[in-house]
Formats: structure tokens, C-alpha cells, sequence
């Protein structure tokens, strides 16, 4: 019995998807990381990782929510945070939707003068709010969007914003190791301590990795 009811609670824990971006995430980058130290977290592979293709991608996204067989927490990084919001408008996921959450980590500029071209098939940026609990965090000097584009995409997307001050890109180049703030962002997520779009805002937001800043 006791078998049974672990398999049940195991069935009920939520798979964290790693959702990389363009040229994916190499083995200095945090999501490689997470892969590696988290037991219920898994990499998604979305093929073609340095000429992404919009549609393949949605579907091989797809694919991995599915065949999760339990509840899913995106953990996206750069273009996979794009993706996440064209798989969104796309599945249109509604209550019985195996996503929970997502953490959503410096989100590129894909509509206008973007940093590498590749990007442009991901265009337009999805405005709509996302149907399930998010954070969106930014850098001040991400050199691949500005900082007020991406709090203005946090206000579209119904996510809580986390300023990270200035850390660049948000990846293997900041030095930031196993990036254990954002494990800390992640379990708020997954403890439900983030509000669902459209519930009333919650501002408390001082040092980036204490605190949230909800935006309705």
C-alpha cells in the first residue's frame, strides 16, 4: 500500500521542464545545472538549437508537457521564455492543463531590431496574459532586451516581475553557478506563492531575490 500511495504522491509532484533558447543551454549555464542537482527536473530538446523553427519547437514542446503524465513547471530561459507564451496562445491550455507555473528568465526582444536575426520567426511577441502562475525575471543590462520592454512584457504576460539588477543575460555568462536565487523563485512558484493573472497584485518587492513585484 504503502508502494502504491508513494507512486500516487510521486504522480502529483510537479516535473520542472527546462526550456533553453537559442544555441540551448551549454554545461556552465544554470539549466544545465538544475538538470544535473534537481530530481524532477528534465531538459527539453527542442532540436535545430541554432536555426529554431517557431512551429517545431511548439510541437516538441508539446510533446514533453504531454508525455509528463503529471503536473508540469516551466523553467524558461531567453528564447524558450518566447516559446512558452506561442505554446500558451497556441494549446490554449485551460483548467486540466498540466502546467502549473512558469519561471520565465530574460525574455529577448523578437519584434523589433532583435540582436540576432534568428529571432524573427518568433515575432510577433504574444500579448496575451498567460492562463497559469508566472514570474518574469530581468536583468537591467540584458543586451538582448531593454528593461522597461521587459517589465512591460511581465504586465502582458499577468506575471510577477523580479528585477535582478545587472546580470546581464541572465545565463552561463553571469557567473551565477546553480543560480540558487532562482531555485528560491522557483519553489515560491511551486508553493504556490505566486497569484494566478487577474487576482488582485501584491507589491513587496525589494532585493530582487527576496522579494516579488506583481504586476496585474
Amino acid at each position: 500500500m504503502a508502494s502504491l500511495q508513494d507512486a500516487a504522491a510521486d504522480r502529483q509532484k510537479p516535473l520542472i521542464l527546462l526550456v533553453p533558447g537559442l544555441e540551448g543551454s551549454g554545461p556552465r549555464h544554470w539549466q544545465r545545472r538544475w538538470a544535473d542537482e534537481l530530481e524532477d527536473a528534465q531538459l527539453v530538446e527542442l532540436g535545430a538549437w541554432d536555426r529554431p523553427h517557431r512551429n517545431t519547437w511548439i510541437n516538441r514542446l508539446n510533446l514533453a508537457i504531454h508525455n509528463a503524465g503529471r503536473p508540469v513547471v516551466l523553467v524558461a530561459h531567453s528564447l524558450g521564455c518566447i516559446l512558452a507564451a506561442w505554446w500558451s496562445k497556441f494549446e490554449q491550455p485551460g483548467w486540466a492543463s498540466p502546467v502549473v507555473g512558469a519561471l520565465l528568465v530574460a525574455p529577448p526582444e523578437v519584434d523589433f531590431f532583435p540582436r540576432d536575426d534568428r529571432l524573427t520567426g518568433f515575432a510577433p511577441t504574444p500579448a496575451e496574459a498567460l492562463p497559469f502562475p508566472s514570474i518574469l525575471v530581468a536583468s537591467r543590462n540584458d543586451p538582448w532586451i531593454g528593461f522597461q520592454t521587459a517589465r512591460h512584457l511581465a504586465r502582458q504576460w499577468g506575471s510577477a516581475f523580479v528585477d535582478a539588477g545587472e546580470a546581464g543575460h541572465i545565463n552561463a555568462d553571469s557567473s551565477l553557478g546553480s543560480w540558487d536565487e532562482g531555485k528560491r523563485l522557483l519553489g515560491r512558484l511551486i508553493e504556490g506563492g505566486v497569484p494566478t493573472p487577474g487576482t488582485e497584485p501584491v507589491r513587496n518587492h525589494a532585493d530582487w531575490s527576496e522579494g516579488l513585484e506583481f504586476r496585474a
